[in-house]
């Protein structure tokens, strides 16, 4: 901090005479030479240094886990779709002509995504194939079984997927209209139960970080306390006493969240390989989501927020507070 004061004081005097592009030239090399500094005072005191980045890597880490959680079990609900298919039995004696107009209609309506329609001869046949009783079926002097139109809704919500239900079964030729509304309530209660257990953790730890983060720059203010004081004297501004220590929390952020992103994929690619040995035995493909490109910024940006806000608060109260004392 020494080194950057000096090319202040040198460099003060002649600010008048500079132009102003060499002033706005100067402001961002001012700008790199404090944020190199600070870089270089988290590497002469490793340990203080290692230490929050740990804290601040694995405060992250947990809330970015269970955001992946709610984002491989929302993965999980999208591909059981065919939990909100609505069936549709048709009144017995509509003709084929009046189905396949309905069927028409349907594949038309914005909020279905797919309509199917299984004839009564098909559901037999597909009864007798998996009940075993094909050759009891001979015996039958007429099917019992209606005609079905299965709709899949484009929004599988549960409450979307009642509501297009109880509009479906109004039709005039459909006897009764079928849907797990159970099924898709529960999965949505987790869903959501999950959703919001994140939001709290993520605040808990959060702003843990901003205590850690502040009390680390809050000590490094005490180490420095005598320089400052000697910066003030000579007409240092609180401003520019205060710019090292908000980039050390910048750099705090940035390690801080890079060591959160190793954690994270350091867990799912353990986990990977443990998933793929059970899905095997169910004959099944699933592959955890990672964090997309979009998330790992977006982790950055928090990280590195946390990081200047804690310095922040931490700067505005402890440099105000130092004042410089009588010979």
């Amino acid at each position: 901090m020494s080194i950057l004061f000096s090319g202040r004081v040198s460099s003060g005097a002649s600010d008048h005479k500079l132009g102003l592009g060499r002033r706005f030239v100067m402001f961002w090399v001012n700008h790199v030479r404090q944020a190199l500094f600070s870089l270089g005072e988290l590497w002469r005191t490793p340990s203080a240094s290692i230490l929050t980045i740990g804290v601040l890597g694995v405060s992250l880490t947990l809330p970015a886990t269970l955001h992946l959680l709610v984002k491989n079990v929302q993965q999980v609900s999208d591909s059981f779709t065919q939990a909100a298919e609505i069936s549709l039995f048709i009144r017995e004696g509509t003709n084929a002509t009046q189905i396949s107009s309905l069927q028409k209609i349907l594949q038309a309506d914005s909020d279905i995504a797919r309509v199917t329609h299984i004839s009564k001869q098909q559901a037999l046949a597909e009864f007798g194939a998996v009940s075993g009783f094909g050759a009891a079926l001979n015996y039958l002097t007429e099917n019992p079984l209606p005609d079905v139109l299965l709709v899949l809704p484009k929004n599988t919500s549960a409450d979307s997927a009642r509501q297009l239900l109880e509009r479906l079964s109004k039709e005039r030729i459909v006897e009764f209209g079928k849907l797990d509304i159970d099924w898709l309530t529960r999965l949505d209660a987790i869903v959501s139960l999950l959703r919001q257990a994140v939001l709290v953790i993520a605040v808990l730890l959060l702003g843990a970080v901003l205590l850690i983060i502040g009390n680390t720059i809050r000590l490094s203010i005490m180490n420095k306390k005598d320089e400052i004081e000697v910066m003030k004297l000579v007409g240092a501004t609180d401003a520019f006493i205060q710019r090292p220590f908000l980039y050390s929390g910048i750099w705090y952020g940035v390690f801080g969240g890079l060591l959160a992103f190793l954690i994270v994929e350091a867990m799912l690619w353990w986990l990977q390989g443990a998933i793929a040995s059970v899905t095997s035995l169910y004959d099944s493909e699933f592959n955890l989501m990672s964090l997309s490109m979009g998330e790992f910024f977006s982790l950055m940006l928090l990280a590195v927020l946390l990081g200047l806000s804690g310095s922040y608060l931490s700067v505005r109260r402890h440099i105000s507070a130092i004042e410089p004392t009588g010979p």
